[in-house]
């Protein structure tokens, strides 16, 4: 099963729609067909909480699920408490504040679940879900790829919608 969740604003050029949503499903279904025990991939903006793209083998992954996990997924980076740690870091230092979480990994009783911004791209991130029998490394590794692959399908940065638009 593929499915895609998400969804890039009305009034974008529906051919950069199509190529991108095309391009960001392609890459998510390599990482889902190649890491062993991978259940689903997606990109999230993190502004938003939008997926923008997303590839999974598993019924039960409702939309309502999915919209779940990546909301759970901007908490993660991008969260009230998280927040706030990263201001009080940056006043200690006397620095501006910035966002320093770029990886988590979460594990629950069946799964690991692996987070990453993307490098060129901080307001996107990367989600891979896997089962407990999967390779960690492994994981990250294939996630790690992915990143390299989905920043120039992206581009520039995302607009207040949470579509991707050249610049930046």
């Amino acid at each position: 099963m593929f499915v895609l969740v998400g969804s890039l604003a009305p009034g974008v050029d529906a051919r950069l729609r199509v190529g991108s949503v095309s391009r960001l499903d392609k890459a998510m279904r390599s990482v889902v067909d190649n890491v062993d025990g991978a259940l689903a991939c997606a990109v999230v903006d993190l502004g938003s909480g939008e997926l923008l793209g997303v590839a999974h083998d598993v019924p039960y992954f409702t939309q309502e699920y999915l919209d779940a996990v990546a909301a759970a997924s901007v908490q993660m980076f991008r969260g009230a408490t998280v927040t706030h740690v990263e201001d009080l870091i940056a006043e200690r230092r006397d620095v501006p504040p910035e966002h320093l979480v770029e990886e988590v990994q979460m594990t629950t009783r069946r799964t690991i679940h692996f987070l990453m911004t993307l490098p060129e791209r901080p307001d996107a991130a990367i989600v891979l879900v896997a089962d407990r029998r999967s390779n960690v490394g492994i994981g990250w590794a294939a996630i790690r790829r992915a990143a390299a692959d989905v920043g120039p399908i992206l581009g520039g940065d995302l607009d207040d919608a949470g579509v991707p638009h050249a610049g930046g």
